[in-house]
């Protein structure tokens, strides 16, 4: 079985982490969910700054966009808006044969809003409007701001993709945040059965941070090399299973909630020393998503050994967290350096993008 296909099976659904027209108009990203079972797409503003200014199928419409009396953030949200249209009719079969579970497409509200929560919501509701999709998922960074926003969106019904979270401290806030949000919109009569929010747990920059502080410590440090991210992450999903067990949660799936979903994100390997799949073999399990770019895909599709893997090894990945405790190795801090960093990387991307619009 095309081990994608098989990553499925056992209750995993893979996305691809990319988005652009000649995915769409040359018909990879059709091959992809049909012969694949691509499950969903995220973007991002590196993203569409790579397939924007690559020209290659936006030429004609941004020359006629420039005609118009837009500025520059409003032309790249009407070329963004198209793509992520057209993504959302080619997953419309897959969203309604999993009764609205899977084929979503993620679009990301602007960086310059993080600290926003007023901007964001504003955002988030005209994006949703535009594209005009029931499987749009609205992309709000996990930052404080953000998180008020994500409760407040989802008491309005809007599907969130919770990104930028780089530590467990960051999913217990979003978790809450989520649950605050759809007791909010069961009292106030609405629908649970279409809202689907994920919450996207960052890996491979944990590990390239959290290596660089091992270096010069000594053996016992560096044999923890390439494994805080992964026991992060499985440390996660221990939590979040034991949140859908708490009666409060049961009582939400009662009246319909689904549960928020783990996603792993940044799953692209960066040390090249580690393994192309480390961020996806030891991370197999059900009620999960892994958003992967082409080359992580094509190396999952080629050569990926399939098992539930997910539920393996806490105790271990305790003992990870326990010894770089130890090395005074503080993860919370780490993720707050990184969500920092990954704010400024988004900003860096989506001014980048601009320029290609102006």
């Amino acid at each position: 079985m095309n081990p994608l296909r098989e990553t499925r099976r056992l209750g995993q659904q893979i996305w691809l982490d990319n988005l652009s027209r000649t995915l769409l108009n040359d018909g990879e990203l059709e091959r992809l969910v049909r012969e694949d079972g691509v499950a969903g797409i995220t973007t991002n503003p590196a993203i569409f700054e790579k397939a924007i200014a690559a020209g290659r199928y936006y030429e004609d419409e941004l020359s006629a966009l420039k005609r118009q009396d837009l500025d520059p953030e409003q032309r790249y949200e009407r070329l963004a808006i198209a793509d992520v249209r057209r993504a959302c009719d080619l997953l419309k079969d897959e969203y309604e044969r999993s009764e609205f579970d899977a084929g979503y497409v993620s679009l990301e509200v602007s960086p310059a809003l993080a600290h926003d929560t007023d901007g964001t919501l504003e955002a988030a509701r005209r994006l949703r409007a535009a594209v005009d999709r029931d499987n749009l998922l609205i992309k709000v960074p996990a930052t404080p701001a953000g998180i008020e926003a994500v409760e407040q969106l989802v008491a309005e019904g809007i599907s969130v993709n919770v990104t930028l979270m780089f530590s467990l401290a960051h999913c217990e806030a979003v978790a809450a945040a989520f649950e605050r949000g759809v007791a909010r919109l069961l009292t106030a009569n609405g629908n649970p059965a279409r809202i689907k929010s994920v919450a996207s747990l960052f890996l491979s920059r944990v590990d390239t941070l959290v290596d660089s502080m091992l270096d010069g410590l000594g053996d016992d440090a560096a044999e923890l090399r390439g494994k805080s991210a992964v026991a992060m992450a499985k440390l996660a999903y221990r939590a979040y299973c034991e949140r859908c067990e708490t009666p409060g949660f049961k009582q939400l799936r009662a009246h319909g909630v689904r549960p928020q979903q783990m996603l792993w994100a940044s799953t692209g390997t960066k040390n090249p020393a580690y393994s192309d799949l480390l961020y996806v073999e030891p991370l197999i399990g059900p009620e999960t998503v892994n958003t992967v770019p082409d080359a992580t895909l094509e190396a999952l599709r080629r050569r990926g050994h399939i098992a539930s893997t997910l539920a393996d090894g806490v105790d271990q990945a305790q003992q990870v967290f326990a010894r770089l405790a130890h090395l005074g190795i503080d993860m919370t801090e780490v993720g707050e350096r990184l969500q920092r960093e990954g704010l400024v990387l988004f900003e860096q991307a989506f001014a980048r993008m601009l320029e290609t619009t102006t």
